[in-house]
């Protein structure tokens, strides 16, 4: 099997910021991460080796990160648990050593950072080690400190990455959790060799899917954006994997925007957040839906019902939806439209015109959406 051909890279002449060129160098990097780290079928040939026997006795995998790597990992989870069966917890890495000792468990750890020189996540690694713990590190660096000090290292192919909100590395840091879901699926007999091979199939088409939405949710993220960039506040809610991007999308606006903006599981709203949206609230909703899947479509209905309150409450709904859909596009005044996917690949292609429109609010406001205030690239101090 033959990862999808890499495109080459674009100049940097065509963008006027870092972020708006890493965001269309994506399909390049999910291409890339993709083909270092599957080889003739085989998922991670070689690179897990240190850790063979540990990966077939293990009791539960924990996950520890920061930031919008802590989101991958909330996406991870779901991957995982849905696709291996194995028992997975999201830890913010600097609240991890501070845990008590894994009770009744033999876990790995595993942490996630795109520097690779995250203090809190280094600390989280270090705390681990001490524990007796085997750990896995998924960086976008290479040779760093989290790297050496790993039992086992999966480096993504994202590439150097100037601008500081997280792009490419989050959507490479997706790829190789969703890689991990299928290794331990097949490792632990939960999947066949033949249905590996299918979910790997679809992998492979999404750099290309990607690539020939780009444009068209530029435009359209400046357009929605030109419309909401003086919102003071937002929601962003999704419901099961979704969840994830509506945490991520939400700290993307925030980050680069300085608009206060929170993700919640789209169920959530009438437990608090409701008192929020009124005629001046962005309320944006993950509203995919993989319509070969049961689950995926009962969550997309009860997301619906979401909208229409939110609609009532006179609410401005901005949606992502599947291609072909037209139930969301009746309800929500603007709508990005992402290719059909499997329910768990969804997250690497829906992120991204999240990532568009809080770019486009950014710029519209004249902020420096590569520099934002008071934050840096590496967090190398706790």
């Amino acid at each position: 099997m033959k990862p999808a051909k890499e495109k080459k890279p674009l100049s940097n002449d065509k963008f006027s910021h870092a972020m708006r060129r890493e965001i269309y160098e994506q399909p390049a990097a999910i291409a890339r991460t993709i083909e270092n780290h599957l080889k003739d079928d085989i998922i991670f040939p070689g690179e897990l080796l240190a850790l063979d026997s540990a990966l077939l006795t293990f009791g539960k995998l924990i996950i520890a990160a920061s930031g919008s790597s802590r989101h991958a990992g909330l996406a991870g989870e779901i991957m995982i648990e849905d696709l291996s069966g194995v028992a997975v917890d999201v830890e913010y890495a600097s609240e991890y050593c501070y845990r008590s000792t894994h009770a009744a468990v033999d876990p790995i750890v595993m942490v996630i950072t795109q520097s690779g020189e995250t203090a809190d996540t280094i600390a989280a690694q270090r705390e681990a080690l001490t524990r007796g713990v085997k750990t896995i590190a998924i960086s976008n660096v290479p040779n760093t400190t989290i790297v050496r000090e790993a039992g086992a290292a999966l480096i993504s192919g994202a590439g150097p990455e100037k601008s500081i909100p997280a792009t490419k590395s989050f959507t490479t840091q997706l790829t190789i959790l969703y890689l991990m879901a299928l290794f331990l699926a097949r490792k632990r007999g939960r999947m066949t060799s033949e249905v590996t091979r299918t979910e790997l199939q679809c992998l492979l088409r999404l750099p290309e899917q990607i690539e020939r939405e780009l444009s068209r949710w530029d435009e359209l993220a400046e357009k929605f954006g030109s419309v909401h960039f003086k919102a003071e506040k937002s929601l962003y809610l999704g419901r099961g994997v979704h969840y994830a991007i509506a945490r991520e999308g939400a700290l993307k606006l925030k980050e680069i925007s300085y608009a206060h903006a929170e993700g919640y599981p789209a169920g959530e709203l009438k437990h608090g957040p409701n008192a929020l949206v009124d005629e001046k609230l962005p309320v944006v909703v993950l509203a995919t839906c993989d319509h070969h899947d049961p689950d995926s479509v009962l969550r997309y209905r009860r997301t619906l019902e979401v909208m229409k309150e939110v609609k009532s409450r006179r609410g401005h709904l901005v949606a992502v939806a599947t291609e072909g859909d037209k139930e969301v596009g009746s309800i929500a005044e603007h709508v990005f439209y992402v290719p059909s996917a499997r329910e768990l690949l969804l997250p690497i292609v829906e992120v991204i015109p999240l990532q568009l429109f809080a770019y486009h609010v950014a710029t519209k406001k004249g902020y420096d959406v590569d520099h934002p205030r008071n934050l840096v690239k590496a967090v190398v101090t706790e």
